[in-house]
């Protein structure tokens, strides 16, 4: 399974062993759950069992849910609301379910920014890095399709907004655009079909959850030094990592109890405090909002999007070299999604031999400007697409693409990284003394 020197799975009994022979079910958790971890995983390294378990909370509470919606414009908007009145525990499920969409997100930003931050894209971990913003994007589109579904006014007109987008794209936008509507505007077919993606894609994102793991498995973990473990004997193995089981586990659960603790009470006493309004307003095709607003979620990606506006000179530039087939629409497409792709194509872009933003001192601070940059493109994507908050989603939308695409490589060059301890080990013992180890 793992490269990393360790004791593998042994059956026993007779039975242990005719099972095994057969179906190594029992092999494949016992190698899982005892992997051995870099034993210097500090509390970033938590994210990965909150993810599992949103993802989980989101598969169970959906399935209950669909057991009473109707996707159906004209009766979605009445089986929401008699979902939260009539179930049983109907309200507390739709309000796990909205709101465990957004501990979803926020687990995965912290998640990915701390990939960033501890260079986890970088070789040997490219696909598990790549699979994981494939992840990210389906749970884009999953909790899009499933903002339609309450058939609100800010769902319907979302619908509209975000579908719109694809008609920008030249030739094939329109005809992309009905397929995806299923017709010339947001209607049933609309509904329908989304209804039908939210509930198969969890499933994808949960295969590919399990293909993740078993990548970052083969691999072995990163680590906050980004020094990989010793692979040259079983002992050397031993000094550098500790067995998931129970040492990370428990660590794990014990720092998911503290996020739960967080994330009931604003399902208990705040459940709507990160929804909108107006999709307690059952949709109406002649009725627009007077400002659309995405999920929080979306905003880092709206405000790029919007940003590229007709007289941005980048914009022209685009237009007069395409002979006017790249618009301003368009443009903000291409920016918008290029803005995800510029993170998965981190392990490539980024050259310094130094995996960890650790022991790199220009780098952290342009990181840090990067955290504070995706904060604020997030406030000015809720904000009215009008100056100053247009100039201020340009000047972030253009660091986002500087860091990625010039500043990541330049650093490689031009910085001088720290000395990084030589193992594992070493790195434990400075930080804990060298007796700071488990008892046998």
């Amino acid at each position: 399974m793992s490269g990393i020197p360790h004791d593998h799975y042994e059956p026993k009994s007779g039975f242990e062993r005719w099972l095994h022979s057969r179906l190594p079910i029992v092999g494949l958790a016992y190698d899982t759950l005892m992997i051995p971890t870099p034993k210097n995983l500090n509390w970033m390294w938590i994210w990965g069992i909150v993810l599992a378990f949103c993802l989980g909370l989101q598969i169970v509470t959906g399935i209950v849910l669909v057991m009473h919606y109707t996707p159906h414009v004209d009766l979605a908007f009445a089986s929401v609301e008699h979902i939260m009145r009539d179930v049983n525990g109907g309200h507390m499920l739709r309000y796990l379910h909205a709101n465990g969409a957004s501990l979803f997100f926020f687990a995965v930003y912290l998640h990915i920014f701390r990939g960033l931050y501890y260079g986890s894209y970088k070789a040997p971990r490219e696909v598990t890095w790549v699979v994981g913003m494939v992840i990210y994007l389906l749970m884009m589109g999953t909790a899009f399709m499933g903002y339609v579904l309450p058939w609100g006014q800010m769902s319907f007109w979302g619908a509209t907004v975000i579908t719109g987008l694809f008609g920008a794209i030249p030739f094939i936008g329109e005809s992309i655009q009905t397929w995806l509507l299923g017709g010339p505007a947001v209607d049933n077919a609309t509904l329908n079909r989304f209804f039908s993606l939210h509930y198969l894609l969890p499933f994808v994102i949960a295969a590919l959850v399990a293909v993740h793991i078993w990548a970052f498995h083969t691999t072995g973990n990163n680590n906050p030094t980004g020094v990989e473990v010793r692979r040259t004997s079983k002992a050397d193995a031993e000094k550098d990592t500790l067995p998931f089981w129970p040492y990370f586990v428990i660590k794990d659960l014990f720092a998911l109890a503290l996020v739960l603790l967080v994330f009931f009470a604003i399902v208990g006493f705040m459940p709507n405090y990160l929804g909108h309004p107006d999709n307690y307003i059952e949709a109406n095709p002649l009725a627009t909002p007077a400002h659309i607003v995405p999920e929080w979620y979306f905003l880092p990606f709206y405000a790029i999007l919007r940003a590229f506006t007709g007289d941005v000179w980048v914009v022209m530039f685009a237009g007069w070299i395409s002979g006017g087939i790249i618009d301003a629409k368009f443009f903000g497409v291409i920016a918008m999604f290029g803005a995800i792709v510029a993170m998965a194509l981190a392990p490539w872009l980024d050259t310094s031999s130094v995996r960890s933003g650790r022991f790199r001192p220009m780098f952290k601070w342009w990181f840090a400007l990067l955290c504070v940059d995706f904060v604020v493109l997030m406030w000015a994507g809720a904000m009215p697409a009008e100056p100053p908050y247009s100039t201020i989603s340009l000047i972030g939308a253009t660091y986002w693409f500087a860091y990625f695409f010039v500043i990541l490589p330049v650093l490689g060059v031009i910085e001088k990284p720290l000395p990084a301890p030589a193992t594992i080990e070493e790195d434990f013992n400075n930080h804990y003394g060298s007796k700071a180890h488990p008892a046998e």
